[in-house]
């Protein structure tokens, strides 16, 4: 397996990078946040794992997000 992180699609994924969600997804302990597909998320960090990213979205800071559920914008 390659250390890049790549989105559903298998686009190589960089800081600063826009995404956007492929599905719904609710956001645990959140109040009850539902992120909606199609959601286009703005300026994302990568962690050191190359299965996620990090991302502020809406009212929710720091929010972890599985590259498998993201596609490059």
């Amino acid at each position: 397996m390659s250390d890049e992180t790549r989105d559903s699609n298998g686009a190589i994924l960089a800081d600063g990078d826009n995404v956007t969600l492929i599905k719904d997804l609710k956001v645990k302990g959140s109040g009850g946040v539902t992120l909606k597909r199609g959601t286009l998320i703005k300026n994302i960090r990568l962690t050191g794992d190359t299965d996620e990213i990090e991302a502020n979205v809406e009212k929710v800071r720091g929010l972890v997000l599985r590259t498998e559920f993201v596609k490059k914008a």
